[in-house]
């Protein structure tokens, strides 16, 4: 599990009447990709028990990123995905959405899922207005790769521009990026987003792995129990067998 255990020494008062943003934009119809690769597959949740630390790390989506009160007609977008680490998610929460000057940094980490509507978007203004925000890393995914011109793509920040990160084709079906900020592998993956440790090489743990587990751990105790009445029952038998002896070497011979 990867761990960040530094707080931030500051905060923002969550007192009545403070700066909220608005909610997003309804969405596209089309924009149901989005909850196909990261809703629908729990990759959220999982990214939350894998990170840890969920008092300071943040993963939201679908709220405002703004630099600061005031500007949010002049530069805000709202991510598919967004990890944070070392900040407040109850400031997020209040907010409804991420306010930099009140977290203290920028998002670490965003990631958006191509859809018709937004394909252009995603590859452009959005680019631009995320390096903007100092953002360290960009992430796009694409099912097809049909909007995006590219399965998967993820740049990093250097200076005030964004460079592309090496994307590794690991097979016909798997394109796979390393993303520093969470130490983890994205991975294009037959159609499906998809994040493995690179320490295990494994998928970080989901559902499934979670309900294998219990389902283990109950059959290693049903069997425990099982061997435990075994023996249980063996030495009464025993016990008993000795207690007949015994009787029968008290009996006097005839």
């Amino acid at each position: 599990m990867t761990t960040h255990t530094s707080k931030p020494s500051t905060r923002t008062s969550l007192s009545p009447g403070r700066f909220r943003l608005p909610d997003i934009p309804q969405r596209e119809p089309d924009e149901v990709t989005q909850f196909n690769q990261l809703t629908r597959t729990g990759h959220a949740h999982h990214l939350i028990q894998h990170l840890g630390n969920p008092e300071t790390t943040l993963v939201g989506a679908d709220r405002w990123i703004i630099a600061e009160p005031g500007t949010f007609r002049e530069l805000a977008r709202y991510p598919d995905l967004l990890i944070a680490f070392n900040v407040f998610p109850d400031l997020y929460e209040a907010s409804n959405g991420y306010i930099i000057s009140e977290q203290g940094k920028p998002p670490d980490f965003v990631l958006e899922v191509a859809s018709r509507s937004t394909a252009d978007t995603d590859t452009g203004a959005k680019r631009e207005d995320y390096a903007k925000l100092l953002i360290p890393e960009y992430w796009r995914f694409d099912e097809t790769g049909e909007y995006h011109g590219a399965r998967l793509a993820g740049d990093r920040l250097a200076g005030d521009m964004y460079m592309p990160m090496d994307i590794d084709e690991l097979s016909q079906d798997v394109l796979q990026g390393y993303s520093r900020t969470l130490n983890l592998l994205l991975r294009w993956e037959r159609g499906e987003l998809a994040f493995y440790d690179p320490a295990t090489e494994r998928h970080i743990v989901t559902y499934t792995d979670l309900r294998i587990r219990a389902e283990i751990a109950e059959a290693r105790a049903e069997t425990a129990e099982a061997r435990l009445q075994a023996e249980r029952a063996a030495r009464m038998q025993a016990e008993a067998r000795v207690r007949q002896l015994e009787a029968r070497l008290s009996q006097p011979d005839d």
